[in-house]
């Protein structure tokens, strides 16, 4: 399993507010904040984490 992080495309790179994403084993996703890569990650269940993305899709929408 690649643990790369990486920006997710949904990060604000103007305003500072960027997450960044990494496939940590097969049962979970983690997701940090870029400005404090040694801080805590959240690590959510593939189920739950496709849940959040289209929650954040949604709400992009105008």
């Amino acid at each position: 399993m690649n643990k790369t992080w990486f920006k997710s495309s949904y990060s604000d790179e103007t305003g500072g507010t960027c997450v960044e994403v990494a496939h940590l084993t097969p049962a979970y996703i983690g997701v940090r904040d870029s400005k404090h890569p040694e801080g805590p990650a959240l690590t959510l269940p593939p189920s739950a984490f496709a849940a959040f993305v289209s929650h954040v899709r949604q709400e992009r929408r105008p």
